[in-house]
């Protein structure tokens, strides 16, 4: 089936998912919308989120998507179980922060978690660590600017804000670093320079895995070579172009800004 796949976040953070499912899966077409216009989601109520991405999925079902992947931690945490009732034909992936890799993989027993505020504080997040990581010392840390920052392509600021947030795990010692905001996978090179000898994971490689998996159980796999990339957004194109250049390479990928008020 060569339907594209389509891809939701509350901006651009999850270009960072969506160009490695690119890479991983060639032949599927992919529609990245972002809602950039109402993001941050992190300090929304759950109401507020489910509204909004519902109806970002009910425009992408207009256009044939035939797996939905939320490319948001935000979303994934306090809407995926709504959005699987709304659209119980629909495929959907939601991303999950890698704490039980990260268990696996530190020497030390020390790793941090780096997310919004949101997923900081959700039990769902909780209920993660004490299922994967409850023999390792687990440092969370919630941001509330850098996904806005991030936005608006602010490195200076954004620069800043790292230095500072980062400092306790720097002074702990954590030698793995999970982050929990697909925003903060487009800045892991500025986070890994704080950071230098500690490991960044990320969820895009998991993603992608399951991604494939349903698309093989389903037998829905595209069947040709001939993918299309298309990127919408309810916001201004500048940070949705910058980072498309960044991930995918400037390829002359043109993102739409789109009006979802009538939905």
């Amino acid at each position: 089936m060569n339907n594209p796949i389509g891809i939701i976040d509350s901006g651009v953070g999850g270009l960072s998912i969506a160009s490695v499912l690119a890479k991983k899966l060639p032949q599927e077409s992919i529609i990245y919308f972002a809602d950039s216009a109402n993001c941050p989601y992190g300090e929304k109520s759950q109401e507020q989120i489910c509204k909004l991405s519902k109806r970002m999925v009910d425009y992408l079902m207009k256009k044939n998507i035939k797996l939905l992947v939320i490319a948001c931690n935000t979303i994934t945490v306090l809407a995926i179980d709504g959005l699987r009732k709304d659209f119980p034909g629909l495929p959907v992936v939601g991303i999950v922060p890698v704490i039980k890799t990260a268990a696996e993989r530190t020497r030390n027993g020390r790793i941090g978690i780096f997310s919004t505020k949101a997923t900081a504080k959700s039990q769902y997040q909780r209920d993660l660590i004490n299922r994967f990581a409850r023999d390792c010392e687990v440092i969370s840390i919630g941001s509330s600017s850098l996904v806005s920052l991030i936005e608006s392509c602010s490195f200076d600021r954004i620069n800043k804000i790292l230095a500072e947030e980062l400092e306790v795990l720097k002074n702990v010692g954590i030698d793995t670093l999970v982050l929990g905001c697909s925003h903060f996978s487009l800045i892991k090179g500025n986070i890994q320079k704080i950071l230098p000898n500690v490991l960044i994971l990320d969820s895009a490689g998991a993603v992608t895995r399951q991604v494939k998996k349903i698309l093989k159980a389903n037998e829905i796999l595209s069947e040709f070579n001939n993918s299309v990339y298309n990127f919408l957004t309810t916001g201004e194109l500048g940070a949705i172009e910058y980072f498309i250049n960044k991930e995918f390479g400037k390829n002359g990928y043109r993102p739409k800004r789109i009006n979802l008020d009538g939905f």
